[in-house]
């Protein structure tokens, strides 16, 4: 099981799994384009800890309580929509008002982002059930440097465009952020 194939496996999970988590990065980086070179990777760290946490997860409930998680997993889409709708509602409203100074991204934001955006990663438990502990531990870990890389990428990407856009960046990221929780839920249902 240890071989190439197991890398790029881990690899195209993690890029895969991170496509969310970029997204979320580069609204994070038009709500904020001065943002700090730490900042920018405590986004990316934390993104990266969730893509590694969810997965080892559902890795633990598939040979713990698979019947209890099948039966969580139906409302994963619903969650993600709620926690991202709300994030992106707060920074539209943010951007609407006249001050053209929107807050600082702060932890608790951040932190429910990396719920929202990884919380489908549970499900990446399933597919790396038959794997040992340390084989999910070290798939996992590799979906978390995919992410973080990724993640610096969206950040900067985001804070580029920040600069150009101005004022209207945070409304901007609320809409991609919106627009990700409805990606999650319709993909759900196809």
């Amino acid at each position: 099981m240890w071989n190439i194939g197991f890398v790029i496996n881990a690899v195209a999970l993690g890029i895969g799994l991170a496509m969310d988590a970029f997204s979320v990065s580069m609204a994070n980086g038009l709500h904020e384009p001065d943002m700090k070179k730490a900042k920018v990777f405590f986004i990316a760290f934390t993104f990266g800890f969730f893509q590694f946490l969810m997965p080892m997860i559902g890795w633990t409930c598939v040979h713990t309580i698979t019947e209890h998680f099948r039966t969580f997993q139906k409302f994963v889409p619903w969650i993600a929509l709620l926690l991202l709708g709300y994030i992106g509602g707060k920074m539209i409203l943010e951007g609407l008002h006249e001050d053209g100074e929107a807050d600082s991204l702060g932890s608790g934001t951040l932190l429910v982002q990396g719920i929202a955006t990884s919380i489908d990663a549970l499900s990446v438990g399933f597919t790396i059930s038959e794997y040992s502990f340390l084989q999910a531990f070290s798939a996992s870990l590799i979906i978390m440097i995919v992410t973080f890389i990724i993640c610096i990428a969206g950040v900067g990407i985001g804070k580029k465009f920040g600069m150009k856009l101005a004022g209207k960046s945070s409304i901007f990221g609320g809409i991609i952020l919106i627009c990700i929780g409805l990606e999650i839920l319709i993909k759900s249902f196809l």
